[in-house]
């Protein structure tokens, strides 16, 4: 069984910096596309960040410069490193992965979800 598992969420400053990470494991054949989603509390679930297999990113225009996406495909892990985070910036963060398996074929996994809040 896949599994997606994120780390580091947590309170910040504003102005501060946190960085994400997550990781995928079971029986993987291969993840096409990695990322980031976030859902702010009362509104849709939004793309942060996402990235290829092959290196091509993706950022939300409300993040770029700020936050930066990276990933290990040997470890089927993928980060997001937060600088200059806003109060905006405060949702429940999810990692997203697109994986190829033996049993299902493609599909779409989420992590559970991690929490950042920003605070003035």
């Amino acid at each position: 069984q896949v599994q997606l598992v994120e780390s580091g969420g947590g309170e910040v400053q504003a102005g501060g910096s946190l960085r994400l990470s997550c990781a995928a494991s079971g029986s993987i054949l291969s993840i096409t596309t990695m990322g980031w989603y976030r859902q702010i509390p009362g509104k849709q679930r939004e793309l942060v960040a996402a990235k290829t297999r092959g290196g091509s990113t993706n950022y939300a225009d409300s993040v770029k410069g700020r936050f930066t996406i990276s990933r290990d495909n040997a470890k089927n892990t993928v980060w997001l490193q937060m600088n200059s985070l806003k109060p905006e910036d405060t949702a429940v963060y999810y990692c997203y992965a697109a994986i190829w398996d033996l049993k299902t074929g493609g599909m779409d996994y989420w992590g559970k979800g991690t929490l950042v809040t920003v605070s003035s």
